[in-house]
C-alpha cells in the first residue's frame, strides 16, 4: 500500500511538471471547494480524452480512482500500467453487448471507492466531444452515487461537477481552464425523493453547474455562427465567465487576425534538436482513428521520448567532451522547450 502510494504521488509529480511544458497556461478555479475528506464524485466534461483526467487529478489535493473507456486497456502492459494509477474500465455498447457485462463488477468497485469515502471522476455524458457545450447526460454516474449510497445508509457523497476549457485543443502549445464546482449533497436528493425524480434532480443539477463551469453554446441553429464570431475574435476560451456572457447576450468582439508567432525559429530549432522523437510521434500520428486522442498520444509519446532522447544525447556528448558540456546541452535543451511553451502564442481556432 505505501509502495503503491508513493508510485502514484510520484507519477502525480511527473504529470504535474510534464504538464507545464504542454500547456502555456493551466488556471485552476474552485479548488477550495473539494473537501478534504470524505466521498466525492467529480463530473467531468470531456473534450479531449485522457488529458482531462490528467489536468483534472494533477491539480487536485485528492488521491483520485478513474472510469475510462474500455478499449485503452487492450494491451496487458498498458492495463497494469493504468490499473496502477486507479484507472478501471467501462464498457459500452460498442465493446460488444458480452462486455457490457463487465461493468457489474466496475460498479460494484466503485460502490466500494466510495464507501471508503475515497474519490471517483467520471464523464457523465459518455463520450467525448470537441463540441463547446454540454451534452445531455446519461444517468450511468448516478446508478455509480445512489448504488453507494442505498449500499451504505451512513454514507455521504459530494458531487463536484468540473469543467475542462481547451484553447484550441490539438495545438501547442495549449491553454487550459479547469474549473471545480459546488458540492452537491446527493444523500439529500436520494434520501427525499422517489429514484426516478432523484436522478433527474442530480443530472439536472449537474448539467446546470458545468454550463457554467465550460464554455457552453447552446447545440441549436446558431452553434455554428456563434463559434465562429467567438474564433474570428480570437477571444480567450479559458476565460470561461467572460465568453458565456458574450454568449448569453450574444455580442461578440470585432474579429481581429489571429497573433503571429514570432518564436517559430525557436520551434523549428527545438524541432532539429528533437528529430528522432518528432519522427516517432509523426509514424504513430496516422494511426489515429479519432481527433480527441491527438493530444493524448502527441502527450503520451513526446513526454517519454523527449527526456530520453535528451539524456541519450546528453551521453553521447559526454563521451567526446567535458561532460560539463553535455550537462549544459541537456538544461539548454529542456529551457528551449519550456520558454517556447510559455511564451509562444495560443490563438482560438480558425
Amino acid at each position: 500500500m505505501i509502495l503503491k502510494k508513493i508510485w502514484y504521488n510520484s507519477v502525480k509529480l511527473f504529470l504535474r511538471i510534464s504538464l507545464n511544458f504542454y500547456a502555456k497556461e493551466i488556471k485552476i478555479i474552485g479548488r477550495k471547494n473539494i473537501p478534504k475528506k470524505g466521498a466525492i464524485l467529480f463530473a467531468i466534461n470531456h473534450p479531449n480524452a485522457l488529458m482531462d483526467p490528467l489536468f483534472v487529478t494533477t491539480f487536485n489535493p485528492r488521491e483520485n480512482h478513474f472510469l475510462v473507456r474500455a478499449d485503452v486497456f487492450k494491451k496487458p502492459l498498458i492495463k497494469k500500467a493504468l490499473a496502477s494509477l486507479n484507472l478501471m474500465p467501462i464498457y459500452r455498447i460498442r465493446d460488444g453487448r458480452k462486455q457490457l457485462s463487465n461493468n457489474e463488477e466496475i460498479f460494484n468497485k466503485c460502490f466500494n471507492i466510495l464507501a471508503k469515502e475515497q474519490t471517483l471522476i467520471i464523464f457523465p455524458q459518455g463520450g467525448h466531444s470537441r463540441d463547446r457545450n454540454i451534452k445531455p447526460l446519461s444517468k450511468g454516474f448516478t446508478r455509480i452515487v445512489f448504488g453507494a449510497l442505498e449500499q451504505n445508509k451512513n454514507l455521504e457523497i459530494s458531487v463536484i461537477p468540473t469543467g475542462i476549457t481547451y484553447q484550441n485543443s490539438s495545438t501547442y502549445p495549449s491553454k487550459v481552464c479547469v474549473q471545480f464546482g459546488k458540492p452537491i449533497n446527493s444523500r439529500n436528493i436520494y434520501d427525499n425523493n422517489e429514484k426516478a425524480k432523484a436522478i433527474n434532480i442530480l443530472k439536472e443539477q449537474v448539467s446546470h453547474q458545468l454550463k457554467k463551469l465550460t464554455v457552453h453554446i447552446p447545440d441549436d441553429e446558431k452553434y455554428k455562427e456563434t463559434l465562429q464570431k467567438l474564433n474570428a475574435a480570437n477571444v480567450d476560451f479559458t476565460d470561461v465567465e467572460s465568453v458565456n456572457k458574450m454568449i448569453q447576450k450574444q455580442v461578440f468582439p470585432e474579429p481581429i487576425n489571429k497573433k503571429q508567432n514570432y518564436l517559430k525559429p525557436l520551434f523549428y530549432l527545438i524541432l532539429a534538436n528533437s528529430i528522432i522523437p518528432y519522427f516517432i510521434w509523426k509514424k504513430f500520428s496516422k494511426n489515429i482513428g479519432e481527433i480527441e486522442f491527438v493530444d493524448t498520444l502527441k502527450y503520451g509519446i513526446n513526454v517519454v521520448t523527449f527526456p530520453l532522447f535528451y539524456i541519450l544525447q546528453a551521453f553521447i556528448i559526454s563521451y567526446f567532451t567535458p561532460s560539463k558540456y553535455a550537462i549544459i546541452y541537456l538544461f539548454a535543451s529542456v529551457l528551449l522547450v519550456y520558454s517556447y511553451t510559455k511564451l509562444a502564442p495560443v490563438n482560438a481556432e480558425k
